[in-house]
C-alpha cells in the first residue's frame, strides 16, 4: 500500500501501517493485562484455592482470549451488538464484592463458582436485552450517577486490594513484614514509572511493576525461609513464594476449553447478580461516554451507547461458557485514550488478537497464575484506586449542585456503609441481605437511580 493511502491514528476508520497499528495496540493491552486476570484470581481463591489447582490455569487462558474475541465485537459489531467505538473489553472488577458475597451464600468450592458461571449467563443476556433499549433509558444515567456507581465501585474495591497487600487474609501469615514490604516495592516502582517517565515504561508501569514484583519474590526464595509454622505447629508456604512447579507442568499450547466448569443457575446468586448488571450498563455508558468525548471530541449516539452495551451483555454470557467472569468495558483503557488520543480500531483490533494469541498459550497463563499475594496486591491497590478517581471525575463532569451532591452523598453513604457493614440488615430476609449487604456498589447504584429521578432539577 502506497504511503499516500495512509490517515491519522487518530481517526477510528483510518488506515495506518502495520509497524505503526502493532505497538499502538500493544500499550492498550499492556494497560490492561493485567487487570483483565485479577478479578479471576480473587474469585478463585475466595472459592478455595485448592479446588481450582487443576482449573487455574485453563480458566486465566480462557480470559485472555475471551477479552480478545469480546473486544473485536465491540469493534467491529456483529448486527445491533458492539457499539463500533475505541474501547477494549476485558474481565470486569465490578463484580467482585457481588460474587464474593455470593461464594458466602453458596459456600465456596466449584459449585459457588459454577452458581457465578449460571448467574452470569443469565446477567449477561438481561443486560443484552437491557441494551436494546437503551435509548429511552438513557435519560436515567447523567453522570452524576455512573460517576456515582464508578466511584462506589472504586471503593468496594480497595478493601479487596488491600487484603492481597498484607499477603491474603486466608493466609497464615497475612499481613507479615515480607509480604508488605514486597507489596510497597511494587506500588513505588509503579509510581515512579507512572510518573517519572514517558512512552511505553509509563503506560505499562503497573505490568513493569509486576515483573519486578516477581524477579523480587524469586531472589526472596534463595534468601529466605520459603515456610513458616503455625502456632498450631501446622507449616505453611509463604505467601510470596513462587510455584514454579505449575509454569513447567503447563503445555506451550492448548486450544480454550468450553465449559472447564458446569453452570449452576441458583436464584440466590441470580438475583443479586442481574442488578449488577445493571449497574454494569450504567458504568459502561459512562466508559463510552468518556471514551468518545476525550477520544474523539464528541458525545457519543443512542446507537453507539445501545451497541456498547449489549456487547457488555452478550460478551459476559460468552465468557460465561467459558468459565470467565462477565466482561465489560475497561475503564483504564479509556483513561488512556483520554491521554493518547489514539482511537484507531485497527491499532486496538491488533491488541485483540494479541490477546487472544497469549490465551493459546497456556504456560503463561500458569505464570499469572503463581503471581504471589502481595505483588498482586501492590498493583491491585493502584488499579482500584485509579477507579475510584474515575467515579470522581464523572461527578464532577457537571457542576456540583446541592442536588448533586446529595444524590453522591446518600448513595455512598448507604452503598458503602451497607457494604461494609452488612450486620445492619440482619433482621431482614436473606434475599435482602444477599442483594444489599455484599458489596456497596448494588445498593449505591439503585439509591443514585432513584434519587435523581424524585428530586426535583434545579434551574
Amino acid at each position: 500500500m502506497n504511503n499516500k493511502n495512509y490517515t491519522s491514528p487518530y481517526e477510528f476508520y483510518g488506515k495506518i501501517p502495520l509497524t505503526q497499528a502493532i505497538p499502538l495496540g500493544l500499550q492498550h493491552v499492556l494497560a490492561m493485562f493485567v487487570g483483565n486476570l485479577t478479578p479471576i484470581l480473587i474469585i478463585m481463591g475466595a472459592c478455595g484455592a485448592d479446588e481450582f489447582a487443576g482449573l487455574r490455569v485453563t480458566i486465566l487462558q480462557n480470559a485472555m482470549i475471551v477479552a480478545g474475541i469480546v473486544t473485536l465485537i465491540q469493534l467491529y459489531a456483529i448486527g445491533p451488538i458492539g457499539g463500533k467505538v475505541p474501547i477494549i473489553m476485558g474481565t470486569s472488577s465490578g463484580f467482585i464484592g457481588v460474587f464474593q458475597s455470593v461464594v458466602g451464600i453458596m459456600g465456596g468450592g466449584v459449585l459457588a463458582y459454577g452458581a457465578i458461571m449460571g448467574a452470569s449467563i443469565v446477567g449477561g443476556l438481561f443486560e443484552t436485552v437491557l441494551g436494546a433499549f437503551l435509548k429511552p433509558l438513557r435519560r436515567f444515567f447523567p453522570s452524576v450517577v455512573t460517576g456515582t456507581v464508578v466511584m462506589a465501585i472504586g471503593l468496594s474495591l480497595i478493601g479487596v486490594g488491600i487484603s492481597s497487600f498484607g499477603g491474603g487474609s486466608a493466609n497464615p501469615d497475612y499481613g507479615a513484614l515480607e509480604n508488605l514490604l514486597i507489596a510497597i516495592a511494587v506500588m513505588v516502582v509503579i509510581l515512579v514509572l507512572k510518573h517519572g517517565t514517558k512512552g511505553i515504561s509509563s503506560t505499562a508501569s503497573i505490568l513493569i511493576g509486576i515483573i519486578f514484583g516477581y524477579v523480587v519474590c524469586a531472589i526472596l526464595g534463595f534468601v529466605l525461609p520459603t515456610t513458616g509454622v503455625t502456632e498450631e505447629g501446622i507449616e505453611f508456604t509463604k505467601s510470596w513464594v513462587l510455584n514454579w512447579g505449575n509454569v513447567a507442568n503447563a503445555s506451550w499450547f492448548a486450544v480454550p476449553k468450553l465449559m472447564p466448569v458446569k453452570p449452576v443457575f441458583d436464584l440466590r446468586a441470580i438475583i443479586p447478580v442481574c442488578i449488577m448488571f445493571i449497574v454494569t450498563a450504567v458504568e459502561t455508558v459512562g466508559d463510552i461516554s468518556a471514551c468518545i468525548e476525550s477520544g474523539m471530541d464528541r458525545e457519543a449516539t443512542d446507537t453507539e451507547l445501545s451497541g456498547g452495551v449489549m456487547c457488555d451483555g452478550a460478551g459476559s454470557a460468552i465468557a460465561a461458557l467459558f468459565g470467565v467472569l462477565p466482561n465489560t468495558s475497561f475503564s483504564q483503557n479509556v483513561g488512556l485514550v483520554s491521554i493518547t488520543k489514539i482511537v484507531n480500531r485497527f491499532a486496538l483490533s491488533i491488541g485483540a488478537f494479541f490477546l487472544i494469541l497469549c490465551g493459546l498459550l497456556p504456560k503463561l497463563a500458569a505464570l499469572v497464575s503463581i503471581m504471589p499475594q502481595p505483588v498482586l496486591g501492590g498493583a491491585a491497590v493502584i488499579m482500584f484506586s485509579s477507579i475510584l478517581m474515575s467515579g470522581i471525575q464523572l461527578i464532577t463532569k457537571e457542576e456540583l449542585t446541592p442536588r448533586n451532591i446529595t444524590i453522591v452523598s446518600i448513595a455512598i453513604g448507604l452503598g458503602y456503609g451497607l457494604g461494609s457493614n452488612s450486620m445492619a440488615l440482619a433482621g431482614l430476609p436473606q434475599y435482602v441481605t444477599l442483594i444489599f449487604g455484599g458489596s456497596g456498589i448494588v445498593p449505591a447504584a439503585l439509591v443514585a437511580i432513584f434519587l435523581n429521578i424524585i428530586l426535583p432539577k434545579e434551574d
